[in-house]
């Protein structure tokens, strides 16, 4: 663009020009020509140069005070070339307005990108950095400060809210750690990743750089958002990103998921275990390097007992793999867990005493992690495509004191022979061996002794545990009920009584229930030997006629037969004497009722 200009106004502002026009002027040309082809921020800065020597009043705004300071900077606008030139103005602005305002300071930043030869020199970056910095790690509920910059109403010293310049006695609402994630979001990452820096060194809190990390990898990794489908209630992010009109391209994607996994800080629950699997899932669908991707296992590794089962859902992105889930992914993320639950003093196989489980402090973690994988591997086991040694190496990675019940794994196991019917005898077994046959309850092993689908020698072995623990349970229960009913005969009353009435009620009347059975259960020995001895007796005999049957079912038959004539004589005897007894009266009636002869 060229500009017709005075001479005076330009030399008498500029050291450079009064240099340019000098050597000019010496050529004896009468038009002068110049040409500046590095001026900071191009034709338009330059124009606001040229109106700034003939005097006319400039605007200074954040958006061009980065320029004309660097401008001025070129054309060595000093004060040597007049009082109050362009680099005092410039610099006063800088300094005074737009640094002490979080807006200000984030516009003027992001103009220096177009200029970092003479930025760097200047310092303006820096300082619009830690400017930022110093804003962001500031509380805003002890100043006040971003609520009046974000257009909301002003605020008196007093914190109350000014209308008309009136006090209303009003407050202002909190405002949260996170309301800057929108605004350095739109920094170019070299910048973004300044501005991270510097807040890190003055001491600002790893949860809030790890929810600014988060904001900006949803806002430029497109893909992130699709991985992580639901909405992300566990991030402390509040504030939604915002959706680019131009998504950057597949290596920019690629070069910013390496660099959020340098900056995010390694701490278990920073971050929630949602996003790192999203991240996780990014990172395979645009293949980066495998140290990243075994840097973001190692992360989930850490924190895998907050996980859910979509969350270890991974589709399978490779081509190589038959699968539809990515179990290899989730068999190093179980790894990495294992690994750092045993640095930090987790629970081993020493804590397990006859197959009780003693307490142990990060022994619930484990037992979440067993239950997850548990469900994942009845998910995934519907899979005809998995093949029966990778569903065996995912399984058998969980300890097994970590499963206080291996129902999850039995429901697993039996969803696999059910999706895999072309399995061997020998193969079934095997795949069986995963379980402890003692530690199913009761509604798993009345469901294991009825399943077609599991090896005759599994069914047995569970029948066999089933009522091994029936009779455990029975003893431990008799023995309860004894110990109390010998408290109550001592005359001592433990605090305990009074909660173990219920119980000892329950365990009286079971006592009771397991006496008639035993009763009953000898009556029906008696009566099997009984008939045991008669069938053979029966089969000595070789000629078995009704004749037979008579004599053996047919006696009481005939007793009462016999007892019915016996009963029938003794009524006619009785008939009969009453007959006598009759006539003997009525003949002495007769006798009485003659007169006697004098």
């Amino acid at each position: 663009m060229s500009f017709h200009l005075h001479k005076f106004p330009l030399l008498s502002r500029s050291g450079v020009m009064e240099r340019l026009i000098a050597e000019a002027s010496e050529e004896g040309e009468e038009k002068c020509s110049i040409c500046l082809p590095d001026i900071p921020g191009g034709a338009k800065t330059f124009e606001l140069v040229a109106k700034f020597c003939y005097g006319v009043k400039l605007e200074l705004t954040a958006s061009n005070v980065v320029y004309l300071r660097c401008a001025a900077e070129h054309l060595e606008m000093t004060e040597e070339y007049g009082e109050g030139n362009l680099i005092t103005k410039t610099e006063t602005f800088l300094n005074q307005v737009v640094l002490r305002n979080w807006k200000d300071s984030l516009r003027a930043l992001q103009t220096c990108d177009d200029i970092i030869s003479y930025d760097e020199e200047l310092n303006v970056t820096k300082r619009c950095i830690e400017s930022l910095a110093i804003k962001a790690s500031t509380d805003p509920n002890l100043s006040g400060w971003p609520i009046m910059e974000y257009g909301g109403p002003m605020q008196s010293p007093g914190g109350s809210v000014l209308w008309n310049g009136i006090s209303t006695g009003a407050r202002v609402k909190n405002t949260s750690s996170d309301w800057w994630y929108e605004d350095a979001s739109t920094l170019s990452f070299p910048r973004y990743k300044r501005l991270i820096a510097v807040m890190e060194s003055r001491g600002i809190r790893q949860e809030i750089i790890a929810g600014s990390l988060t904001f900006y990898a949803k806002k430029y990794l497109p893909g992130l958002n699709r991985c992580l489908g639901a909405t992300d209630t566990n991030s402390s992010t509040c504030v939604a990103p915002v959706a680019l009109e131009a998504p950057p391209s597949e290596e920019d994607q690629k070069l910013l998921l390496e660099e959020i996994d340098r900056l995010l800080p390694i701490q278990k629950g920073l971050v929630s275990t949602n996003f790192l699997f999203g991240l996780l899932q990014t990172a395979l669908i645009l293949r980066v390097s495998p140290s990243y991707i075994s840097n973001f296992e190692k992360r989930i590794g850490m924190q895998l007992d907050q996980a859910t089962l979509e969350d270890l859902l991974i589709p399978n992105f490779s081509c190589s793999m038959e699968t539809l889930y990515n179990v290899d992914c989730v068999q190093q993320i179980l790894e990495h867990f294992l690994a750092v639950d045993q640095i930090i003093g987790g629970a081993s196989p020493s804590l397990v005493d006859d197959g009780q489980i003693t307490a142990s402090p990060s022994l619930t973690p484990v037992t979440l992690v067993a239950k997850l994988i548990d469900g994942y591997l009845a998910e995934v086991a519907s899979d005809v495509n998995l093949k029966l040694p990778k569903f065996q190496a995912l399984a058998a990675s969980v300890p097994d004191y970590s499963r206080p019940l291996d129902d999850g794994l039995y429901r697993a196991v039996d969803i696999y022979l059910k999706s895999h019917p072309w399995l061997s005898e020998s193969e079934k077994e095997q795949l069986c061996r995963l379980m402890d046959c003692q530690k199913l309850s009761l509604e798993a092993c009345t469901h294991a002794a009825q399943n077609e689908r599991l090896p005759l020698r599994i069914v047995v072995q569970i029948l066999f545990f089933e009522q091994l623990q029936l009779r455990t349970s029975i003893t431990g229960c008799l023995l309860v009920s004894d110990n109390l009913d010998g408290s109550r005969q001592s005359g001592v009353a433990g605090p305990t009584e009074r909660g173990w009435a219920s119980t000892a009620r329950e365990n009286q009347v079971l006592k009771v229930g397991l006496d008639n059975m035993r009763t009953r259960v000898s009556e029906l020995e008696k009566e099997c030997s009984n008939m045991k001895q008669e069938i053979e007796r029966l089969g000595r005999v070789k000629s078995f006629t009704w004749g037979n049957v008579s004599k053996r079912f047919g006696f009481k038959l005939k007793s009462r037969m016999c007892s019915a004539q016996e009963g029938s004589i003794s009524n006619q005897n009785t008939e009969s004497r009453k007959n006598e007894k009759l006539k003997d009266r009525q003949g002495q009636h007769k006798k009485n009722s003659t007169p006697k002869s004098r």
